[in-house]
């Protein structure tokens, strides 16, 4: 898919709470109870860094993925990230030491080798490149997976339609939203989610802020 693509805006926030304060009453006592949505992004980060980034903080909390990403960073004092080639021109016992496991650092390094070859794109191609065609080519990457992609096309490129079903937070959320026994399925959570098209990031924002969450 080539030409612009949907993305969220200042006053794109206050039209989706007000779109899906008018599905059901569930939905506007939640909106209104929360108030406005202020979902904060980093639209100026390349792919490459957003998706190696990720890789570092995933499965750990914040503290622990900050601390391993600063000794990464460190290992480059000269610039604010490292490039592609500057990481894999990095040794792996170095790098092993800054914490990553096994794994991710071949994630991590896999990921830098992509943007060599093109497979990640540029911040610029991918402003041009569909939610779908993004997820399709990025998935695919080792490590990297469909809930990692998503969260790159929300807080990255503040697509406002995404919403992460295989996430435990969006799904716990509806099921709280509408007293449910049971959360949803990733399948039934899709379906559900059709209605609040073409704000599910929003959507999914609200409701990672249920009570319990």
């Amino acid at each position: 898919m080539s030409g612009p693509v949907a993305e969220l805006s200042a006053d794109a926030y206050g039209r989706a709470a007000a779109f899906l304060s008018g599905l059901d009453a569930d939905w506007a006592r939640h909106i209104a109870a929360v108030g406005p949505c202020r979902l904060e992004t980093r639209p100026a980060r390349e792919p490459y860094e957003a998706l190696v980034r990720a890789i570092a903080y995933q499965q750990l909390h914040a503290r622990a993925g900050d601390a391993i990403l600063g000794r990464l960073l460190a290992l480059y004092p000269d610039v604010p990230f490292p490039t592609p080639a500057q990481l894999l021109a990095g040794t792996v016992e170095s790098q092993r030491a800054c914490g990553f496991s096994a794994a991710k650092l071949a994630a991590v390094r896999g990921i830098a080798q992509a943007a060599l070859d093109g497979v990640v794109p540029s911040l610029e191609q991918a402003r041009q490149l569909s939610d779908e065609v993004l997820i399709a080519r990025l998935a695919a990457l080792r490590g990297v997976g469909r809930w990692t992609v998503e969260m790159f096309l929300i807080y990255s490129l503040e697509r406002s339609d995404i919403l992460p079903v295989d996430d435990f937070g969006v799904r716990e959320g509806y099921r709280r939203l509408k007293r449910l026994e049971q959360a949803p399925t990733p399948r039934q959570m899709r379906a559900a989610g059709a209605a609040w098209s073409p704000w599910r990031t929003v959507a999914a924002w609200y409701l990672w802020r249920l009570p319990g969450r």
